[in-house]
């Protein structure tokens, strides 16, 4: 399937092959599913929200519920404001969410739809019912990327939620980024473990991984709710958890409710989850609980009985840059060696933070934003590594140069399970070494002369 590409590497200004990314509004419907009752919106056409949804059902492996303008012809023309209002009229009448969450997408961005007019004159005709709420953000997919459709939602969610208050209530927000349900559990349980009164939002844990219970419910139980959201003006402060994902909202809510705000790395491994319990530490003057210091202890441990099989083994990552970035410093941690560090989402921030993730390394590596899948086959056809860690997308690679995968990130279309187990944390970083290490295993296995085929290794 990739026998074409080429192994010389050619500069590429306007052309994406196999991009390491997907689009804004996918994000943008994603965060808007962590607010409880909130129904999104995709104001284009319906082949736009069709392939969303779809994306995110593949993920996730659970019915996602989205709304559209379901542009056509017309609308291109003369505008979206009808459909809009229609949209909104049935969307009351028929689904009664608390909340509609509208993104943009490159049609009616293009046109230049102006979406809080239009909403505010829904709501004087009486369109959006007394204490029902629509909130809004412009997501055009031919710029940024699936991360910062999830930043601008979670941005446009403060703007239009978040309250301030003169007096700062004993909480703390942490937004946790473009991260999975069971990684936004596990934020929530160490705010819980350590006492620790928190809003995490948004919040898609108890939305896409409901229990199977025999009944439907449209919206589900999860999702952090509209009064959380309003408090969040009102907390000590905000760790935002990824530069790309996270702070765009942290900054956002400093500006409107004058809450303070720490940027972290994403808590992946040891060293970015320490300074995650720190800083919630530093903020709330709690004491780390034994059960964390257990959890730590464990993943040190592991680190340690497997080191042997880590130890300078060459990696290939791409993904999302708040990810990657804590990835790297973890594989960093363990001896391996980040060799081709790619994100194909735009900002060259991602670029310094790997610079300073890697100032000591004494091996040579290539990292580069807005890049795509087509650079990074070549860079491996030049010089191959050992591993493999990234989306479903990256599993023609291993299978064109026979090198192993570990799939992390978003999308994962393939697989199962990645939903349902953390990677942030000391326990996921347990279930990050486990997987790589098995992996790794699972190819000693597979090379192994009769011979040499261990039954303990």
């Amino acid at each position: 399937m990739l026998d074409h590409t080429t192994k010389e590497i050619v500069e590429r200004q306007g052309l994406r092959i196999n991009p390491a990314k997907t689009c804004q509004p996918i994000g943008a419907m994603y965060a808007a599913l962590g607010i409880h009752a909130c129904l999104p919106h995709s104001h284009g056409s319906q082949g736009c929200c069709s392939y969303h949804r779809s994306h995110l059902t593949r993920h996730y492996k659970e019915p996602v519920m989205a709304t559209t303008s379901s542009f056509t012809e017309g609308a291109s023309v003369f505008g979206g404001a009808p459909n809009l209002r229609q949209s909104l009229k049935t969307i009351f009448q028929v689904y009664d969410p608390d909340i509609v969450a509208v993104h943009t997408t490159c049609l009616s961005e293009t046109i230049g739809d102006d979406i809080p007019t239009i909403a505010k004159k829904a709501a004087s005709d009486g369109i959006i019912p007394e204490g029902k709420l629509v909130i809004h953000t412009n997501t055009p997919s031919y710029v940024g990327s699936h991360v910062t459709g999830f930043a601008n939602m979670v941005s446009g969610i403060v703007k239009y939620l978040s309250e301030g208050g003169e007096k700062k209530e004993n909480q703390v927000n942490v937004i946790p980024g473009f991260v999975e349900p069971s990684d936004m559990r596990e934020i929530k349980r160490i705010l819980q473990v350590m006492g620790i009164d928190g809003i995490v939002f948004p919040d898609t844990s108890d939305v896409l991984d409901t229990p199977m219970r025999g009944e439907y419910h449209m919206y589900p139980k999860g999702g952090v709710t509209i009064e959380e959201l309003k408090r969040t003006g009102t907390s000590k402060m905000t760790l935002a958890l990824g530069a790309f994902a996270s702070e765009p909202a942290a900054i956002a809510l400093e500006q409107k409710c004058d809450v303070p705000f720490k940027t972290l790395e994403a808590p992946i491994g040891v060293k970015a989850t320490d300074k995650f319990i720190q800083a919630l530490m530093d903020v709330t003057a709690k004491e780390i609980p034994e059960s964390l210091m257990d959890e730590r202890g464990r993943l040190v441990d592991i680190m340690t009985d497997y080191q042997h099989y880590l130890y300078g083994k060459k990696v290939a990552l791409w993904g999302d840059p708040d990810l990657i970035v804590g990835l790297t410093d973890f594989l960093k941690s363990m001896g391996m060696r980040p060799k081709y560090i790619i994100t194909g989402t735009p900002g060259k921030r991602f670029e310094r933070q790997i610079a300073e993730v890697m100032k000591d390394a004494d091996w040579e590596y290539v990292c580069k934003q807005n890049a795509d899948l087509f650079y990074l086959h070549q860079l491996i056809k030049n010089d191959p590594v050992d591993l493999l860690i990234g989306n479903t997308y990256g599993k023609y690679i291993s299978r064109a140069e026979d090198i192993p995968l570990v799939r992390f990130g978003f999308p994962i279309l393939d697989r199962v399970g990645h939903t349902y187990f953390p990677k942030v944390g000391y326990s996921g970083g347990i279930y990050l070494i486990s997987n790589i290490v098995n992996t790794l295993l699972d190819r000693a296995d597979r090379d192994a002369p009769d011979e040499r085929l261990e039954l303990v290794m």
